[in-house]
């Protein structure tokens, strides 16, 4: 397939922050991704450059092919759903949703209204005087409604309560399935996206960790449960990725997808396997990037 969004060597320096650090990466159409990692992993940066409303301080960014800064041919295919949206003082949600409607060539009016009802959105209070969930509301509907050829959600579920989440994730869902389109959700949440995305992108420090289709990131890893002993020796040249123990029991999630034979000599070890969620596997993929960035910087010093 063709990619749609093409970063190479894209930097970002905030003073004395680093915010993006030589990322690359390719994202092909028709597909939602998760743009997954830590609060100031360097999410909202990237998406913020890709979409025009910030500059990179070196590197490379196509959309369609084309830079995105005030190029209107890109920009109008593009939809950004993000947490610190302004809007006027007056505005209240049909105002926004007039606009959206005007500027997006694919909107779709039923679907907002379905929407506004199901998110039971207040139409006349104004913007400003919205709860958190109620604003988090008018943007999820906007991003779902454009139907835009990418939409970039940027923790679209702030403020939202778990029913309304799920409505999210379920229409989400549907209409993908019906209109297809490239889909970015940037979440922290990652186990309840974990259905949603076909492709995980995780960020830390504003470097990329991983960039792989979800149903190959959940191979990747594999928690063994037993006694201690056995379980360090079976563990001993493998990967270990986090260690728990109680007693003589220990838990330990080591890198690696298992062969059917690999499997059949741990139950024959008296050990037990354990499934490891991509929720689990990313927070330890991230901590130990985080432990070998923290040796090398003693290092340096």
């Amino acid at each position: 397939m063709t990619a749609v969004i093409e970063v190479n060597n894209l930097s970002k320096h905030y003073k004395d922050k680093r915010a993006l650090d030589n990322v690359s990466l390719s994202l092909e159409g028709d597909a939602i991704y998760g743009l997954l990692g830590r609060n100031g992993a360097g999410k909202t940066t990237l998406m913020s450059i890709l979409t025009a409303q910030n500059f990179a301080t070196s590197g490379d960014v196509k959309v369609f092919g084309e830079h995105p800064y005030e190029n209107a041919r890109v920009l109008s295919r593009i939809c950004f759903v993000r947490e610190s949206q302004k809007y006027p003082d007056d505005a209240t949600p049909r105002h926004a949703f007039k606009a959206a409607s005007l500027f997006f060539t694919n909107w779709d009016q039923e679907l907002a209204e379905q929407l506004i009802k199901e998110f039971q959105l207040p139409m006349k209070q104004t913007i400003k005087k919205l709860s958190r969930g109620q604003l988090s509301a008018v943007g999820v509907i906007i991003g779902l409604a454009s139907r835009a050829d990418i939409t970039f959600f940027d923790e679209p579920y702030l403020g939202l309560d778990a029913v309304a989440r799920q409505i999210f994730y379920d229409r989400l869902l549907e209409d993908y399935s019906e209109h297809p389109r490239t889909i970015i959700l940037s979440s922290h949440l990652i186990d309840e996206v974990a259905n949603l995305i076909e492709r995980v992108i995780v960020i830390d420090d504003g470097k990329i960790l991983l960039n792989e289709e979800t149903d190959a990131v959940r191979d990747r890893a594999v928690t063994v449960v037993g006694d201690s002993a056995e379980v360090d020796a079976w563990v001993a040249s493998r990967e270990v990725l986090h260690r728990d123990q109680l007693g003589r029991v220990a838990s330990v999630t080591v890198l690696g997808a298992l062969s059917s034979e690999e499997r059949a000599q741990v139950t024959a070890s008296g050990l037990d396997l354990a499934p490891v969620s991509l929720q689990q596997l990313i927070v330890r993929l991230t901590q130990k990037a985080s432990a070998e960035s923290g040796a090398e910087n003693q290092e340096v010093r």
